[in-house]
């Protein structure tokens, strides 16, 4: 087994983690966004949170 077979095993397992526990992975992202709008002093927060928002539609995608 190769290293991309191994990374397309990493990949399945997390996507399969993510159909299953979604709520938990939106939180985190939810959580991320938190941390860096503290570290940066809210100068990024629409960026940041554009892309909290566009990587939670992605969680929900794969919930489906």
């Amino acid at each position: 087994m190769g290293l991309g077979d191994k990374l397309n095993e990493l990949k399945d397992k997390a996507l399969d983690q993510l159909g299953k526990h979604g709520d938990k992975a939106e939180q985190g992202v939810d959580k991320a966004g938190e941390f860096a709008n503290e570290k940066t002093g809210g100068k990024h927060a629409e960026h940041i949170g554009k892309g909290g928002d566009a990587l939670k539609e992605q969680i929900r995608k794969r919930q489906a």
